[in-house]
């Protein structure tokens, strides 16, 4: 018998949690070099990312017919993230040296990935210890 997802495993949920991650990405960085005009400034540097979140959501959907709320699907979301994100931000003339390039791509690791491990060991140890889900 399977119960209902965990909040974490249903899609918009788990869309929701990349899209504010990503933009949690480009506001700390933002504010890590004191930026001005704190949201038109995260959303033009979160936008590429964004994009190639939404590519990444696309393409799982599209190639294994599930939605990416683990953390094998969840490596396409980021590396899309990171890629396409990288690709506009040349293409319109943004930053992309090497140094953010890695900052960028540990950061976004940390988090995409990050979130879907963290829901994976707490479904896991729910199911061996159902007394600890109470």
């Amino acid at each position: 018998m399977t119960g209902p997802l965990p909040w974490w495993r249903r899609p918009a949920v788990a869309l929701a949690v990349d899209v504010v991650l990503v933009a949690l990405f480009a506001g700390i960085g933002r504010a890590s070099h004191e930026e001005a005009n704190p949201v038109v400034g995260v959303l033009s540097t979160a936008w590429p990312f964004l994009v190639g979140t939404g590519l990444g959501w696309v393409v799982v959907r599209a190639t294994r017919r599930s939605w990416p709320v683990a953390v094998a699907p969840g490596v396409t979301v980021w590396f899309a993230t990171v890629l396409v994100g990288m690709v506009l931000r040349r293409a319109t003339g943004q930053g992309t040296a090497v140094s953010f390039v890695v900052v960028a791509s540990v950061v976004l690791a940390a988090f995409l990935l990050g979130w879907r491990a963290l829901g994976a060991y707490a479904a896991r140890r729910a199911t061996r210890h159902p007394s600890a889900a109470r």
